[in-house]
């Protein structure tokens, strides 16, 4: 019996995916492209699974060009970049990597915070450049953390686990969610938490009724002096809006692990803005999460491709 054909969007190390080896045919797209490269569309027809990086997009259209699709995993917590419905209705399993991120990225989301904080981007840039004098009592004046209130947008396993990194600088928490959870923090209606925070940091998923959640109007309720924080996904804010927050002074500053569109433009004006601190969607980026999260992904491709449920299933409904 032949190996199924399965096809890997994007390069990963061998030591990671290592459980494939033997068990499939392996196709793997070439480097330098956001989706699935030329090369590997021509596999489309024979390919039994995909196993796909969060760029790379799985639509109605690519599910058409692939009649043997079996299973699709997705390597990454959210599921933003596959039409999930379409899927279902073709009883496609589509697996994720949930939870094995959840340190490194309520780590990232601490690190950018601080540093939007403190100012440290733009401090750093300005002792290289010749505009560090000498020890000025005014200069580079940050934001102060205890005492002050951090609202967290989606208090899930993430939003939780930046809840308890906070809770150590001593920072009033407060969350918005649809469902209340057991927490200290305060439970506050979207609004009265964008009024009441000086940090605002996004963890929901990205959805229909999330896309563009922040935008002019949320913005100018926040305070002048808030620092916005987005380690969700970058459609949850409108750049546009967001731009003009941070040239006319809505808001103090902003912290994006994450951008629209993704990976944002060189050119973007975002990057000149010295209260914009943006770094190229590292959340996950540690040796430890971003190898489990791909063992994960080969775990749940091969259990798609032997019939099998999948062990971190985010369309379950399909084996009821």
């Amino acid at each position: 019996m032949s190996k199924p054909l399965v096809l890997l969007t994007h390069p990963l190390p061998e030591a990671w995916i290592a459980a494939l080896e033997d068990k499939v045919r392996l196709v793997v797209g070439e480097e330098g492209f956001a989706s699935f490269s030329p090369q590997l569309e021509a596999y489309l027809p024979e390919a039994a699974g995909i196993l796909s990086l969060l760029t790379a997009k799985v639509d109605k259209e690519l599910l058409v060009r692939a009649p043997h699709l079996r299973v699709v995993s997705n390597m990454a917590v959210g599921v933003d970049n596959v039409d999930v419905v379409a899927c279902t209705k073709q009883r496609i399993p589509v697996g994720h990597t949930p939870d094995v991120l959840t340190d490194a990225t309520a780590d990232l989301t601490m690190a950018i915070l601080l540093s939007a904080a403190r100012r440290l981007p733009e401090s750093a840039r300005d002792a290289k450049e010749g505009r560090w004098g000498t020890w000025s009592p005014t200069g580079w004046l940050g934001a102060d953390l205890r005492g002050a209130q951090l609202g967290i947008i989606g208090m899930g396993k993430i939003g939780q686990a930046v809840a308890e990194r906070a809770h150590g600088f001593g920072i009033r928490l407060a969350y918005t969610n649809p469902a209340k959870i057991e927490s200290d923090a305060a439970h506050l209606p979207l609004e009265e938490l964008l009024k009441t925070s000086d940090f605002v940091s996004l963890h929901c998923p990205l959805k229909e009724s999330t896309r563009g959640l922040i935008g002019e109007k949320e913005l100018k309720m926040m305070k002048k002096t808030a620092i916005l924080v987005n380690a969700a996904r970058g459609p949850v804010v409108d750049s546009d809006a967001l731009l003009c927050a941070l040239k006319e002074g809505w808001i103090a500053s902003a912290a994006l692990d994450v951008t629209d569109p993704e990976p944002l433009p060189a050119s973007n004006p975002l990057y000149d803005l010295p209260n914009c601190l943006i770094v190229p969607h590292i959340g996950s980026a540690t040796h430890g999460a971003r190898r489990r999260m791909a063992e994960i992904a080969c775990e749940n491709l091969l259990a798609g491709l032997a019939g099998e449920k999948l062990p971190h299933c985010f369309n379950s409904e399909i084996y009821a």
